[in-house]
């Protein structure tokens, strides 16, 4: 696929996050063999690797915890089948966290790096920077 089909997909990938579309929506933008790989973080010290399945899971764990996010890709470059993005993300928050009040925002500065086969994701590398809570 062409660079800007590839950046593309990743920009509707995300629009679905946002919009909170049911996850069999947002599962069609991977391939069955994804891997995700979270590297360590506030939220997840020791990092995460996760499949189809855990991504599931995972999301599911989210929408406890998130009543809507939002993305605002800063900087966006494609080549060949990867696509890297910086983004600010932005969760409204379901319950209190921290010293965030339940309705608050959480914010956190992403380098999220794919790879795509055919328009869908293969591989995503999450680096994940959270705001002081």
């Amino acid at each position: 696929m062409p660079e800007t089909d590839n950046l593309r997909v990743i920009e509707d990938y995300l629009r679905a996050i946002e919009r909170a579309a049911p996850f069999e929506e947002v599962a069609a933008f991977f391939a069955p063999d994804v891997v995700q790989h979270e590297y360590p973080n506030q939220l997840v010290p020791q990092g995460a690797t996760r499949g189809l399945d855990e991504l599931r899971e995972a999301a599911a764990r989210g929408r406890k915890v998130v009543t809507s996010q939002r993305y605002e890709i800063r900087s966006a470059i494609a080549a060949g089948d990867r696509v890297a993005i910086e983004a600010r993300w932005v969760g409204v928050l379901a319950v209190p966290f921290g010293s965030i009040p339940a309705g608050g925002e959480l914010t956190a500065h992403f380098g999220v790096f794919f790879q795509l086969r055919d328009g869908r994701i293969v591989s995503q590398h999450n680096y994940d920077c959270f705001d002081p809570w």
